[in-house]
């Protein structure tokens, strides 16, 4: 493979300044809600998996409990969530989505929808996009850091 030194041609770039674009895209789209991308993230998976340990939404979500326990706190302070320690072992807490984050749902599903198609993409180019991230994603999981060296 041809070597590349430009900052353009550089995968990593070129997700790492998408997903800065993705941020200030939500920032716009879930800003009337009040919720960031990563507690609409949260919220997507607790509309369909509730109720659900901190335990199993961050395995969902990929976050440790030491990031999603201030995102629950502003969920739950904000009105989207309930959280309760187990009564079989209190040092596990179960989320459950509030009333009005059900009623909610189908609005913010619509209006994050109708704001996606601004973007003009096929559903044909989301799922090779889609599928490409996936790739990198996973060849990233199993990368074997052993094998990385540093360079002094």
């Amino acid at each position: 493979m041809a070597e590349i030194r430009q900052i353009d041609g550089k995968l990593c770039f070129g997700i790492y300044n998408a997903n800065k674009k993705f941020n200030r895209f939500y920032q716009h789209v879930l800003g009337n809600y009040g919720l960031t991308y990563p507690q609409y993230a949260v919220m997507l998976v607790l509309w369909k998996h509730t109720p659900i340990t901190v335990r199993e939404l961050g395995s969902y979500v990929d976050l440790d409990s030491g990031t999603l326990t201030p995102l629950l706190k502003r969920l739950q302070k904000n009105g989207w969530v309930i959280k309760s320690r187990s009564t079989k072992d209190e040092r596990v807490v179960n989320i459950n989505i509030t009333d009005y984050a059900k009623k909610m749902e189908q609005e913010i599903y619509a209006h994050v929808n109708q704001c996606f198609d601004i973007l003009g993409l096929t559903r044909s180019q989301i799922d090779e996009a889609l599928e490409v991230i996936n790739v990198v994603s996973d060849q990233l999981d199993n990368v074997d850091i052993h094998k990385i060296t540093s360079v002094d």
